[in-house]
C-alpha cells in the first residue's frame, strides 16, 4: 500500500516529501536586432557602403540577368540588396532570409510599399536553411560573418544551396572598430532604457584578417574563387562547378 512519507516540521505541521519540484525556466538570450532593429536599419540604409553596382557586375557582366535567375540574400537584415536587385530587374526572383523577425517584417513592408512582387522575405537560421540543395543561381551575403561564430558551416550552406554555375558575392568589413558601431549603439540604448539582460549578439564585431577570409571560402570546392579588398571592405566572388 502506497503511503505519502511525511516530515514533522513543527507540532501540527507536516509537508509531503514527494511533492513535485518546481520547474526552472531558462529564458533565451534577448536579441539586440529584435529590440533595436531601427538602429541597424538606419546603418544599413544610410551609413554602410552600397555595393549594388559591384554585385550586378559580378553576377551579370553583360548587364541583364536571365529570367530564370533566383537570388538569395543571406542574413538580409532589412533586405537592402534583395529589394535593390528586385526593383532593378523585374524578371528575376529574390528571397531574403534573416534570423531577426523585426528586420524581416521591415523588409516585407518596404517591398510591399514598392510593389516588388518578385521579392520575398523569410525568417530563418542561416546555418540551417530549409531550402533544398541547388535552389539558387546567385547569393549575396553582406556583413554576415561579423557576428557569426560557425563561419565554415555558413559557407557550407552557401555552397549547398547554389546550383551548378551559381555564384556568391560576399562583402565583409575589414576593421573591427567601425564594424562594431551598430552593436555598441544598440547596447548603449539598452542600458539607457534599463534593459540589463544578456544578448545573443557579441559585444563587438569580429573581422577576419585577409588571409583567414580567403581560407574560409577555400573550405569549399569552388570551380573559381576570387578575393580582393577595396578600402574598408574585403570581398569574395565564388562560382560553383
Amino acid at each position: 500500500m502506497n503511503q505519502v512519507a511525511k516530515t514533522i516540521l513543527s507540532p501540527g505541521a507536516t509537508v509531503a516529501v514527494n511533492q513535485p519540484c518546481p520547474v526552472t525556466v531558462v529564458e533565451k538570450p534577448d536579441s539586440l536586432f529584435e529590440r533595436f532593429a531601427w538602429i541597424y536599419i538606419f546603418c544599413r540604409e544610410k551609413v554602410f557602403r552600397d555595393d549594388t553596382g559591384r554585385i550586378v557586375r559580378a553576377f551579370w557582366p553583360a548587364g541583364e540577368p536571365p529570367a530564370s535567375s533566383k537570388v538569395l540574400e543571406l542574413g538580409c537584415g532589412p533586405g537592402f540588396y534583395a529589394r535593390a536587385l528586385a526593383q532593378r530587374f523585374g524578371q528575376i526572383s529574390v528571397l531574403g532570409v534573416d534570423s531577426s523577425k523585426e528586420l524581416v517584417k521591415y523588409a516585407r513592408e518596404k517591398a510591399a510599399e514598392k510593389a516588388l512582387h518578385n521579392c520575398a522575405f523569410a525568417w530563418g537560421d542561416v546555418l540551417n536553411l530549409p531550402q533544398p540543395d541547388k535552389s539558387f543561381s546567385q547569393l549575396v551575403a553582406s556583413r554576415l560573418f561579423t557576428i557569426l561564430s560557425e563561419r565554415e558551416r555558413a559557407v557550407g550552406e552557401i555552397f549547398r544551396v547554389l546550383n551548378s554555375g551559381g555564384k556568391c558575392f560576399v562583402a565583409e568589413p575589414r576593421f573591427a572598430f567601425s564594424a562594431s558601431i551598430p552593436l555598441w549603439t544598440m547596447r548603449a540604448l539598452a542600458r539607457v532604457n534599463g534593459y540589463s539582460r544578456e544578448y545573443r549578439e557579441p559585444v563587438k564585431a569580429t573581422v577576419l584578417p585577409y588571409l583567414h577570409f580567403c581560407a574560409l571560402f577555400a573550405t569549399q570546392p569552388w570551380a573559381r574563387m576570387k578575393t580582393w579588398r577595396v578600402g574598408r571592405y574585403q570581398y569574395a566572388l565564388c562560382e560553383k562547378g
